[in-house]
């Protein structure tokens, strides 16, 4: 991913959004939350869109979810995958489309062979104590977090 400055951010999402609303009917995409001994969570934040998220990315044709997870984890956070992911929800994400998923999974079977190096996609990388969140916390990734931890309702939307 080419890092690009917040001003020609603002185009290129929807452009992008239009060319996969005619090149698939509908967009999925996974994320993970990882929690660690302690329970905290793993935070990424990328240099093309503002503020921290959990990782993940799209599901590609002939992938599944769990392999476009693994995939990601790797990419993203040098987190390798060793036990089965919990399913955590199915959400409807019309803040980015009509047309996007996003499934989530529980992830806290995983290694990490070295530390995380940022790269052009992802800038940062870490895990955080749940009750000490890095300011710019998305709205969806807290909005799940208080879902998976303190009992909050589920929502059917990102």
């Amino acid at each position: 991913m080419i890092l690009l400055s917040p001003d020609r951010r603002s185009w290129l999402t929807p452009l992008l959004h239009l060319y996969w609303r005619f090149s698939r009917g509908m967009t999925l995409g996974v994320r993970g939350c990882v929690t660690d001994a302690e329970g905290q969570v793993l935070l990424i934040r990328h240099s093309y869109t503002p503020g921290w998220h959990f990782p993940g990315g799209g599901v590609e044709v002939g992938q599944t979810a769990i392999e476009a997870l693994a995939m990601e984890l790797r990419e993203e956070a040098n987190v390798f995958v060793t036990g089965d992911p919990v399913f955590a929800g199915l959400f409807l994400n019309q803040r980015t489309s009509r047309r996007d998923h996003v499934v989530l999974y529980r992830v806290e079977a995983w290694t990490q062979p070295a530390p995380f190096t940022p790269t052009r996609e992802i800038l940062e990388a870490r895990f955080f104590p749940r009750d000490a969140l890095p300011e710019g916390v998305t709205r969806g990734t807290r909005e799940r977090l208080a879902e998976l931890f303190e009992g909050a309702p589920r929502s059917a939307y990102w």
